[in-house]
């Protein structure tokens, strides 16, 4: 910004100007005329900086008023490790397995009906055949034939198909033991029907 001032003397000490520009008039110094241009300078370019720095602010604002935020980008940023663990894709997903061998055979075997597609109310029937066949034991062993486990499969060793471990455990013998009724009978209370009317199944 200029200061133009008119009628005015350069000396060798403070140069006086009047109203009217007469040099001899008492009025405003050299050194006030710089401090008061100094000053609306300062004035004008703190007001310049206070707009840019409004206009700014303002951009910003308007910038992320307009950024299209989602409900992941907001979970992602409040739980970093759940959204690791789900990039990872399915094949690193935790499973839970469970033993059942120790399991009440009863019990085993009311677990498994869905698998086969059955109910509940199929039980009752199961139940009664593998009475009549076991008593539900894993290890019994007809001394008249090579019949084996709780299904009674003749001979035992056809139970191997559902698991290594068909001599020993329940839940191998009951798979085998429902996949055959299935195969068979369809159910196990058709199974139970032709126990009652022939003596075996």
């Amino acid at each position: 910004m200029a200061v133009v001032a008119t009628g005015f003397a350069v000396g060798s000490g403070a140069l006086s100007l009047s109203a009217d520009g007469d040099p001899t008039s008492p009025s405003t110094s050299v050194a006030d005329l710089g401090s008061a241009a100094a000053g609306t300078s300062a004035s004008t370019l703190s007001d310049t900086a206070e707009a840019d720095t409004q206009a700014e602010v303002a951009a910003a604002e308007d910038a992320r008023a307009q950024a299209p935020v989602s409900r992941s980008d907001s979970r992602a940023k409040a739980d970093p490790l759940k959204k690791d663990t789900l990039s990872l894709g399915a094949g690193n997903a935790m499973s839970r397995t469970e033993d059942l061998s120790d399991e009440d055979p009863r019990v085993i075997a009311r677990a498994l009906l869905s698998k086969f597609g059955w109910g509940e109310d199929q039980f009752g029937c199961l139940d009664s055949l593998w009475t009549r066949e076991s008593n539900w034991n894993p290890h019994a062993d007809n001394p008249n034939s090579s019949a084996y486990g709780i299904p009674q499969a003749l001979p035992g060793s056809k139970m191997a198909s559902a698991g290594a471990d068909w001599a020993t455990n329940p839940v191998t013998q009951i798979t085998w033991g429902l996949g055959y009724i299935q195969d068979r009978y369809g159910s196990p209370c058709s199974a139970w029907g032709h126990s009652q009317s022939h003596g075996f199944y």
